[in-house]
């Protein structure tokens, strides 16, 4: 198993704070969609399950899906969401990493990057249980989490390995690591 340098750990934490970044744009659009579609907004929910997933594979080290999403979560938390984000932050992270060692860190498929981000959305019901924004009906609680488990697949199982599809092709990863057809393959399984 690699140990991450500390280029990966700056690169990780550079994706936590870049989707930092992006989240806050995301809620904005989210509380703009809610009155506007207020079930089916859960579709768009999986951008904040993305970034733990996303710098795994582009990394690809034990680790960076929780140094990430912690990364992600402590700028929101900074930047006045609370120390409740930071918590969600964590789980999703680590929800997302055990899913990942359990195929232990061999597989960067759009299945196994999809079910990562499912699992962060496991770890995100968890929570959302125990604060008590669950609070509903089961009929309700299926709608709302299915659709947010649909969601977190189409974001980090195709969303993120595209995106990182395109970077290797650019030939930008190279400077994280060596890209050869091996490892493209390795993303079509």
């Amino acid at each position: 198993m690699k140990r991450l340098k500390f280029t990966d750990l700056l690169i990780t934490i550079m994706i936590g704070v870049v989707f930092g970044i992006l989240m806050k744009f995301w809620d904005d659009l989210y509380t703009v969609v809610k009155p506007i579609l207020p079930v089916a907004r859960q579709l768009i929910y999986g951008m904040w399950f993305m970034v733990g997933p996303f710098a795994y594979l582009l990394i690809r080290n034990p680790g960076t899906a929780l140094i990430a999403s912690i990364a992600g979560a402590s700028l929101s938390a900074f930047a006045g969401h609370g120390i409740e984000v930071l918590i969600y932050g964590f789980v999703q992270g680590l929800a997302a990493e055990l899913l990942f060692a359990a195929f232990r860190y061999k597989r960067f498929s759009m299945a196994v990057a999809g079910l990562a981000g499912v699992a962060s959305c496991l770890g995100s019901f968890t929570l959302d249980l125990f604060y008590g924004y669950a609070a509903l009906e089961t009929w309700a609680l299926i709608v709302k989490y299915g659709l947010r488990a649909i969601s977190a697949f189409i974001f980090t199982g195709i969303f993120a390995v595209l995106i990182v599809r395109a970077l290797e092709a650019t030939g930008v990863t190279s400077l994280i690591r060596p890209v050869d057809k091996k490892e493209y393959t390795m993303l079509d399984r």
